[in-house]
């Protein structure tokens, strides 16, 4: 039987952004390079102008860099296990290029490079390994065959309440949390902070399991989540909107047997 990743990524905007006409300024993306996958999500800032054009443009980045990188002639690296030395050095390079990129829309649209803040979390996962970063808050969540929900990173929530680092801080790459794991991950869900309080118990920090095994098991059970209206309907559900009115990405990707 062949292992395969399948996945899915939705954005929706919040209540309170609705209601005064803001665009949604998450965005969530991933690609799958045979038995690779790398996804990335971010959200933008609530205090900069342009944050939903940065949020996009720096998850269309990360996934450029990673495209880039499996048409290299380093491709054979991007499957193998990672040190976390190694890792630290990848993500240091993508976001890099991440900030140049944002500084290039910035000059051309005549904007402060500040009017595209926005948070970022990027993984790659290998069917043996996980590396995966964090710049500011929202939560990557995973499972392997051995363990429970677990929360990769704490939140980044700074010193004040609503705080957080963004990619265009002057501290962003000192503030970047990297982890690796030599493990198989079943199940990897990436989402922005908009979802932190109905998913992660904040107590404790840790992954609430009725939020993420339904999520899971839809995965599980449908061939082509891409094409279903499912995880829409979710993140747009009155539900949800009454526990959160911010905006609202996941990012969930499922290892399973074909």
């Amino acid at each position: 039987m062949n292992w395969k990743w399948k996945a899915v990524a939705d954005s929706a905007t919040g209540t309170s952004h609705q209601n005064q006409k803001i665009p949604c300024q998450d965005y969530g993306y991933y690609r799958i390079f045979d038995d690779v996958i790398v996804g990335a999500v971010a959200d933008g800032a609530g205090s900069a102008k342009h944050s939903d054009v940065g949020s996009k443009l720096a998850v269309k980045t990360v996934i450029k860099c990673f495209s880039d990188i499996n048409e290299s002639p380093q491709k054979q690296a991007f499957s193998q296990p990672l040190s976390k030395e190694e890792a630290e050095k990848v993500f240091v390079k993508i976001v890099n290029q991440v900030i140049a990129e944002l500084q290039k829309e910035a000059a051309k649209e005549y904007y402060s490079v500040n009017d595209l803040a926005c948070t970022l979390l990027v993984f790659m996962a290998t069917p043996d390994c996980l590396a995966a970063m964090q710049i500011g808050d929202g939560f990557i969540v995973l499972r392997s065959e051995e363990s429970e929900y677990q929360l990769l990173f704490q939140p980044d929530k700074g010193e004040f309440a609503n705080e957080t680092t963004f990619i265009t801080s002057q501290n962003a790459l000192q503030e970047m949390q990297v982890e690796v794991i030599s493990q198989k991950q079943e199940f990897i869900c990436a989402s922005t902070d908009g979802l932190e309080k109905v998913a992660i118990r904040l107590r404790d920090w840790k992954p609430f399991p009725p939020f993420f095994k339904p999520l899971e098991e839809y995965l599980q059970e449908i061939d082509n989540p891409e094409e279903d209206k499912y995880l829409t309907e979710f993140l747009n559900s009155e539900r949800l909107n009454s526990r959160t009115d911010d905006d609202k990405t996941l990012l969930l990707c499922l290892f399973h047997r074909e």
